[in-house]
């Protein structure tokens, strides 16, 4: 079940290395201890194989590139790979830049990522090598529906069995997949996508999650958009009148902290393909 996920985490208390922008530092952080595992940030090359020596798992995230934290993002993955370190890449962006996509595509043959999450048009910039990817925005035309949802799922699990990783496409629906099989998820609510960093907080909180179930990666990304799209809906139901943006994004770090295994397994909405 989902909740074996979480209580791995909250037990194992999960150490991550995260390498991530500066706009979502902070939520990526504070997500990580309300999700039960700890975080350590660090991004710069003279200590970040040192730093992620003592850590379980890496996060690495592309959304504010820099010609100092791209050589470290290749030293801390290549160091985890050593280690047996599970490593999460979220390709934020690529598409939008020749920077974001070949930085991507660089992590992408120099490391062995355990989960690569983005929206579908930067897992399609990874698959295809270009894309159309608009800011940190899926295009239009990429975006998952139920309409083309088995395509969707074909297409990830390709994409899987040809990076070794889970994929994990999210968006309206989410779709987690290996080689073999796909978790189609409907938890979330629209209003997360108008707030900064709820896509940088999930691929934090992957990190940890697959950090504290070895085994089993893909159930373990699963869980983890499960929680995010559901705390997102229970934050949303919390909202008074008077409270914005900001009220929201608190309110989903504080439904991820007190979510229980109960209320993980009652709530999550997804189906197998």
């Amino acid at each position: 079940m989902l909740s074996d996920m979480m209580k791995n985490v909250r037990e194992k208390t999960p150490l991550i290395h995260n390498i991530t922008n500066y706009v979502t530092v902070n939520d990526c952080a504070n997500i990580l201890l309300a999700c039960g595992g700890s975080p350590i940030m660090s991004d710069d090359a003279d200590e970040v194989e040192q730093i992620t020596t003592v850590c379980g798992g890496l996060n690495i995230n592309i959304g504010t590139l820099n010609r100092l934290t791209i050589p470290a993002m290749h030293l801390a993955g290549k160091k985890a790979n050593a280690l047996g370190h599970p490593v999460v890449l979220d390709p934020v962006g690529a598409g939008a830049s020749d920077l974001r996509t070949q930085t991507a595509l660089s992590l992408l043959r120099d490391i062995n990522f355990a989960v690569i999450r983005g929206n579908i048009s930067e897992i399609k910039t990874l698959a295809l090598g270009s894309g159309t990817t608009k800011g940190v925005d899926a295009d239009v035309a990429d975006t998952v529906t139920e309409d083309n949802l088995d395509e969707a799922v074909a297409f990830a699990k390709t994409f899987a069995k040809k990076t070794g990783s889970v994929i994990a496409v999210t968006g309206a629906i989410d779709i987690v997949a290996d080689g073999e099989k796909a978790y189609c998820i409907f938890n979330g609510h629209p209003a997360m996508s108008q707030i900064t960093g709820t896509g940088c907080q999930l691929s934090a909180m992957t990190a940890a999650y697959v950090t504290a179930n070895p085994d089993h990666p893909l159930e373990a990304a699963a869980a983890a958009v499960c929680v995010m799209g559901l705390c997102g809906e229970r934050a949303r139901e919390r909202m008074c009148e008077k409270d914005g943006n900001l009220s929201y994004r608190g309110y989903i770090i504080d439904a991820v902290c007190t979510l229980t295994g109960e209320e993980l397994d009652k709530g999550a909405k997804y189906d197998m393909r």
